[in-house]
């Protein structure tokens, strides 16, 4: 691969390696400050006093320095290693305190509350820092907060949930890896806002938002369009509804509503149009990439800087520059200097599923797209534009095939025929878009436009719920296991690099690797293959209990569950996460015998044996049976209450079984409980 051969590209692998490593291993910062004196001063020395600049040496030096610099960046960007991150601060966990707060983010509602990313400022007296999510029970006295607005809100900091249940999606990692660990829930009375408001870029670009969805509004843009051309336009999904989120996921096509290199590139595009007046001289050509600059970065300022935003806006300004200067731009440079930029000043982008996504997306364009182009000539134009835009399409997904099915577990199978139907149309709701946007920002919006890219974007949403609507061609619940997504990327890169200069030595290494991908699979399957467990998830308001043995599940349940059990997010993520089915289902009844094991369940009607002991009991529906009793009589080893009970009963049970010093596992606390 040539992009290997660029000292560049090697220190850009260095550097995100130095933040994995700090990120899942934790060192003194001590050592650390030492270790990045000492690279540094070993890669002067050999900078300055080495006259062979391609030497071994130098080389090691210069990567080792670029590691280190990753281990320190990640430390210093990382809130709980600072003093006075809430973190430290265990009595706000414990206590109720008055919380200093400003509001920086608005984010997609629950169905119970409205949700906000806030920064701490004090809690009590003492000053704070970091960023918690703020949770305001739904009311009609709730207010409807602004970012930048000041808050002191009376209440406890909880601490993120870990995963209830196996396979589940960690939303606690998700949330550390934006440097969020706790959140905090409040009712309306539990809130003063202030009279002070942080005018920061945040609140700026929140108000320009806003100010662009208020014009359109007044021009009677249907609600289901207007938020879909709020996310095509400024990347903002909170108020899109569920089902048109899912078409575009099952028609392949959810990309586009998040702002990325496609929105960015017909945004220079189109710019760069509008500037073709200006001549090209000296001046003139400064001053277009004054204007791209400042547009671009408007842009990503209005689209809330994410992760996918600030790859697209940095690579196209390097692009800008580039041109401006007369130079030929190396876009693999312009990447890789993208990405060390970003994760500088924001490591934590590098666990950004659309960070990954995107740059993945975009490498495997400029590197595979060639050379899929190459298998046809089209002879007309026409032909020639769909070929290109197909080979796009399958770049892409090749390289993001692997990522997603790791992520979201399904494959869009008809997503060459999405792409080449939107992608034509798209462009011109993107042009079409940023002019409305703009006109809307300053009052000047003429309702015959808002009128057109209303019906764009209706049609447009037509066309997704249509090949949405073809669910036999999208193919759902695929597992992937971590070690064999790494060694399919091995198999996916050893395939093209042979196809691209065909050689023994590469058809070995290709071959190799898919060697290494099937160990993996076997071993990951023969694992699960001599596997058996009991499993009581935590199931709100139901019990629910699987017991697997090798790749068959077999469920316990009340009916209602049984019949919705297909359905069943909680037995679906376990099912693919151990590569297994559901193959039987039975109605929940008082006993389950597991690997010699008696396991006795007490439901809402409270009947147990007296005279038979259990070696583990469950307690279900919140019975009103006497524990201390049973205890006595059924002297199980171990009791587990589930999410069927409520949350009073279970502090007398716990407290039962203290008293006979047998342990009480709560689902709802603790999470499920394995039996092996």
């Amino acid at each position: 691969m040539k992009v290997l051969k660029f000292p560049l590209s090697k220190i850009t692998i260095a550097f995100v390696l130095g933040l994995l490593f700090a990120t899942y291993i934790h060192v003194p910062n001590p050592y650390v400050l030492l270790a990045l004196i000492l690279s540094n001063a070993i890669f002067l020395l050999l900078y300055f006093f080495s006259s062979n600049k391609t030497s071994l040496y130098f080389g090691l030096a210069t990567y080792f320095f670029s590691f280190i610099v990753g281990v320190s960046n990640q430390i210093v960007h990382t809130d709980h290693f600072q003093k006075k991150n809430y973190t430290h601060n265990s009595k706000a966990f414990d206590e109720s305190h008055s919380i200093d707060l400003t509001i920086r983010e608005k984010l997609k509602k629950s169905a119970f509350s409205d949700r906000y990313i806030a920064v701490i400022n004090c809690i009590g007296e003492k000053e704070q820092t970091g960023k918690i999510i703020l949770n305001i029970q739904k009311d009609d006295k709730t207010p409807a907060l602004q970012v930048g607005a000041s808050l002191r809100v009376e209440g406890t900091l909880t601490k993120n949930k870990t995963p209830q249940n196996p396979n589940q999606f960690n939303y606690s990692r998700y949330l550390e890896n934006k440097q969020i660990y706790a959140q905090l829930y409040a009712d309306v009375n539990q809130i003063k806002i202030g009279s002070y408001t942080d005018k920061n870029i945040w609140y700026y670009s929140s108000k320009l938002r806003s100010r662009i969805i208020s014009n359109l509004e007044k021009n009677n843009f249907n609600k289901t369009e207007l938020n879909v051309a709020v996310a095509l336009i400024m990347g903002q999904q909170q108020e899109i509804a569920p089902e048109i989120i899912r078409d575009y996921q099952y028609a392949g096509a959810v990309h586009i509503l998040s702002v990325s290199g496609l929105h960015i590139g017909f945004i220079l595009l189109f710019i760069t149009f509008l500037l073709k007046p200006i001549p090209n001289t000296r001046k003139g050509s400064f001053i277009k990439l004054i204007i791209i600059l400042v547009s671009l970065s408007t842009f990503g300022i209005i689209a809330g800087l994410a992760p996918s935003v600030l790859r697209s806006v940095t690579m196209f300004s390097f692009v800008a520059i580039g041109t401006h200067l007369r130079r030929s731009v190396n876009i693999y440079h312009t990447l890789l200097v993208s990405i060390l930029l970003i994760l500088l000043f924001e490591p934590s982008f590098l666990f950004d599923v659309g960070f990954q996504l995107s740059y993945t997306a975009l490498f495997f364009i400029i590197w595979l797209q060639p050379l899929l182009k190459t298998l046809c000539n089209p002879k007309t134009k026409i032909f020639k534009y769909v070929w290109d835009i197909l080979t796009v399409s399958f770049a892409a997904q090749i390289g993001t095939l692997p990522l997603s099915i790791y992520y979201f577990h399904q494959f869009p199978g008809l997503f060459f025929v999405t792409n080449l139907i939107i992608i034509p149309f798209l462009s011109l709701i993107m042009v079409l878009g940023v002019l409305v946007m703009i006109l809307a920002a300053v009052n000047m919006l003429p309702l015959f436009l808002s009128q057109l890219l209303e019906w764009s974007i209706y049609y447009l949403n037509k066309i997704i719920n249509t090949i949405a609507s073809l669910e036999q061609f999208i193919i759902q619940d695929i597992p992937l296991h971590f070690y064999l997504l790494i060694t399919g990327y091995l198999v996916v890169f050893t395939i093209i690099i042979w196809f691209k200069k065909p050689t023994f030595t590469k058809l070995a290494l290709a071959t190799a690797s898919l060697l290494m991908m099937q160990i993996s699979y076997f071993t990951i399957y023969l694992n699960a293959l001599h596997e058996e467990e009991l499993i009581v998830f935590n199931s709100k308001k139901s019990t629910l209990i699987a017991e697997r043995r090798s790749n068959a599940i077999t469920i316990y349940a009340t009916d209602s569950i049984l019949k919705m059990s297909d359905k069943n997010i909680i037995l679906k993520s376990y099912a693919i996460g151990n590569l297994s089915s559901v193959t039987r289902k039975i109605k929940l009844e008082n006993y389950i015998y597991f690997n010699g094991k008696r396991v006795y369940i007490i439901d809402s009607s409270a009947i147990y044996p007296r005279t038979v002991n259990s070696d583990i009991l469950i307690l279900t529906q919140s019975s009103k049976v006497n524990l201390d009793r049973v205890l006595q009589n059924m002297k199980p080893s171990l009791v587990i209450a589930d999410a069927s009970n409520f949350k009073t009963i279970q502090k007398n049970w716990k407290a039962s079984c203290i008293k006979y010093k047998i342990p009480f596992h709560a689902t709802a606390e603790k999470g499920f409980y394995k039996l092996n």
